[in-house]
């Protein structure tokens, strides 16, 4: 699995680095690898498959980072595109499926239910680097949807509010303090 995983990483990154990913290469070292990061940290808490964590963190942003048509609604066009790559490369058609409800269920914007740990997982795991991440937020604000600094900031702490929200209690724990740092400084 390990070179399915490299070769996934590869994949996304590349995807990062084209010019027409609209977030620029540092949605990789900003967001993707901070939320592969987190989902490792919190798998265990969640009892949940780390293997199934890891992928799905790595492809949860992939279709929006590989079209900007698909942004608006990534959670669905996700798991469509994480599929096409796992199975390319022979991944198990029953991990395929847990990967996929998972990036499925993974926005704090859009009401719903998880029906596995790991979409649990992932769905913590990319709020804790929305809350870790301000400036990430920020640019996303102010360079991608061209925000002036009040709009922005009302923006990036609504963002901030949904992430809080979509926690479970333990995990606010852990993001606490840097949660409450940056709704004072927004």
């Amino acid at each position: 699995m390990k070179n399915i995983k490299n070769e996934i990483e590869h994949i996304v990154e590349q995807a990062c680095a084209a010019d027409t990913n609209i977030f620029g290469y540092n949605i990789w070292t900003h967001h993707i690898l901070q939320v592969v990061e987190n989902g490792k940290q919190l798998a265990p808490r969640f009892d949940a498959n780390p293997e199934i964590v890891e992928f799905a963190a790595l492809l949860h942003d992939y279709a929006s980072i590989k079209d900007e048509a698909l942004y608006a609604d990534h959670h669905i066009h996700g798991p469509i595109e994480a599929e096409k790559l796992l199975k390319r490369f022979g991944y198990p058609t029953e991990k395929i499926e847990a990967v996929k409800e998972a990036i499925a269920t993974h926005r704090a914007s859009v009401t719903v239910v998880h029906r596995s740990a790991e979409g649990a997982c992932l769905a913590n795991a990319d709020a804790m680097s929305h809350i870790e991440g301000v400036p990430s937020l920020l640019y996303l604000a102010y360079v991608h949807h061209g925000m002036g600094i009040d709009e922005g900031r009302i923006w990036a702490k609504a963002k901030l509010q949904r992430s809080w929200r979509k926690l479970r209690e333990d995990v606010q724990n852990i993001v606490r303090d840097r949660y409450e740092a940056a709704l004072k400084i927004l």
